[in-house]
C-alpha cells in the first residue's frame, strides 16, 4: 500500500478515467484530454508517466486501479477499488502520507516534484539544461521526512500555476 488512511483532502477531481492497473498514492499526469466539460468522456485520460519530463502533474491517485474478472468477483470498495477504465478521484489539494517516494528522501518543508512511474522526489530529476526550469513539475510541498517504513507526508497543491504558484524557491 503506497497511501495511508491519514489523509485530509480539501479537494479531489473525478474528471479522469485510467487504462491501466496503479497503485493509489502516486501522482498522475495528464494523458489525453477531453472537451468541454469532459465529465463522461473517456478520452480525457490520465497515467503514471513513465517518464515524467515534459509531464504536468494532475493530482495524487486515491484509488486502486484493479484487472479483475468482475463475473467472478466484486470489487473491494473497502480498498476503494476501480476496475481498469474507469473513474478515478484525484487529490488537487490536501495532504496525504504517501511511500511513492523517488530518490533522496525529502525533509519537510522542501518541495516535491513528479517523478517517473507515479513516484514523488524531493528533487526535480527530470532536469536537464534544455528542459525549463522545473516549476511545472511541482507537486507541493514536503511536510516531515520518511518514516521507519517510508511514509512520509505531502501537501499535494495542484495547479501549479507557473510563475504565480506559491512555490517558488
Amino acid at each position: 500500500m503506497a497511501l495511508k488512511s491519514d489523509r485530509n483532502e480539501l479537494q479531489t477531481d473525478i474528471s479522469f478515467f485510467m487504462n491501466e492497473v496503479a497503485t493509489r498514492g502516486g501522482v498522475v499526469a495528464y494523458s489525453t484530454g477531453g472537451s468541454g466539460s469532459a465529465m463522461d468522456q473517456g478520452q480525457a485520460l490520465c497515467t503514471y508517466a513513465a517518464n515524467a519530463s515534459g509531464q504536468v502533474p494532475l493530482g495524487l491517485l486515491l484509488n486502486d486501479m484493479v484487472n479483475i474478472d468482475l463475473t467472478r468477483q466484486h470489487l473491494n470498495w473497502m480498498k476503494d477499488e476501480v476496475q481498469k477504465g474507469g473513474k478515478v478521484t484525484l487529490l488537487r489539494n490536501g495532504w496525504v502520507v504517501t511511500s511513492s517516494i523517488e530518490g533522496a528522501n525529502p525533509a519537510a518543508g522542501n518541495l516535491a516534484y513528479v517523478a517517473h512511474s507515479g513516484n514523488v522526489a524531493a528533487s526535480d530529476l527530470m532536469r536537464d539544461d534544455s528542459d525549463m526550469d522545473g516549476q511545472t513539475r511541482i507537486v507541493g510541498r514536503w511536510m516531515s521526512s520518511p518514516d521507519q517504513d517510508g511514509y512520509a507526508k505531502l501537501e499535494v497543491s495542484l495547479p501549479n500555476v507557473h510563475p504565480a504558484s506559491g512555490y517558488q524557491n
